[in-house]
């Protein structure tokens, strides 16, 4: 037996083991997130009291529910207000603000409660976690509190255009009206501005994003959405309460989770072209969050693929 067929039976081996090692350390650590709700309270401007947060399994009593995940934000997240609250004030629906204050070390929950004190606590709240779980795991406690009949979550920095939520919100009404159904997503998208200056990219974001959705394609099995990272996502409330109780992953790549869980139980999504400019103070980290995100994804492939997650099928839309 030559030599090298010696060190390829070797390799072989070696390679096997690796497999084994790695899918007994995804079934092993699998149920490490905690996927309870939390029940945390909000300041009462009305009675100047902690009340606690609704459950989305209530019945809605807005017609839309703004998520604003927000780490350390409490620079960029006053600019995004500023322009937040205009916009809604042409709006002729019914609508909340929730503020997830992820463990800040600055003064971001300070910021979002002068604002409750000059809107009331009725129209913009802040949720303060008691400890950082992620952008993930802070847009899915935001939402599984909010009273809206749809849930939009939107990132802190304002990135997206505000202006645009007019077509997205339409194109989630055309898509459950179409399909008769409760259940439906409408995905801000930049996929539309990759060849366009107006996207305004740095070299590295543009390394990760096209690095990112190949391997998303590749590994995460999402073929449907050509931009699952825009922070600009709409939700029906049936399609939120059947996705997000049954969500894992709570750092960066928790987008490609919300389409593996829909794409299960049948949920369609629809993809909007939306105005993106980006903003100075990213959170990403280079390398770091190439590898944080890439290690999410190939535990979302097989974790689900060796069933240590599962989906709850009675949730299935009609």
């Amino acid at each position: 037996m030559s030599i090298l067929l010696v060190y390829g039976l070797y390799g072989i081996a070696l390679g096997l083991l690796l497999f084994i090692a790695f899918l007994f350390v995804a079934k092993a650590t699998a149920s490490l997130t905690d996927k309870r709700r939390l029940q945390l309270d909000f300041l009462d401007t009305e009675s100047d009291k902690m009340v606690p947060f609704p459950s989305i399994h209530s019945a809605h009593t807005l017609d839309l529910t703004i998520v604003i995940p927000a780490y350390n934000e409490s620079k960029r997240l006053p600019v995004f207000l500023d322009v937040l609250f205009p916009y809604l004030d042409g709006v002729d629906y019914s609508y909340e603000i929730i503020v997830v204050d992820d463990g800040s070390k600055d003064t971001t929950t300070e910021v979002v409660h002068s604002y409750s004190k000059k809107y009331g606590s009725n129209v913009i709240r802040c949720m303060k976690l008691p400890a950082n779980k992620g952008k993930g795991g802070a847009v899915r406690q935001g939402v599984l509190s909010a009273r809206g009949k749809e849930i939009l979550f939107a990132d802190a920095d304002g990135a997206t255009d505000i202006n645009d939520l007019g077509k997205v919100r339409k194109s989630l009404h055309d898509l459950l009206n179409k399909s008769n159904t409760k259940y439906g997503i409408a995905v801000g998208s930049r996929a539309h501005l990759q060849d366009e200056a107006v996207a305004n990219r740095s070299f590295l974001r543009n390394i990760l994003m096209y690095g990112f959705h190949m391997f998303v394609f590749i590994v995460g099995g999402i073929s449907n959405i050509k931009d699952t990272q825009c922070g600009f996502k709409l939700f029906s409330r049936s399609a939120a309460q059947a996705i997000f109780p049954q969500m894992n992953i709570e750092r960066w790549a928790f987008d490609v989770e919300i389409f593996v869980i829909a794409n299960i139980l049948g949920i369609r999504a629809t993809e909007v072209a939306v105005n993106w400019e980006e903003i100075d103070g990213s959170k990403i980290v280079p390398i770091y969050s190439w590898l944080e995100m890439a290690k999410d994804l190939l535990m979302i492939r097989t974790r689900y693929m060796i069933g240590a997650w599962s989906v709850n099928q009675r949730l299935k839309a009609e």
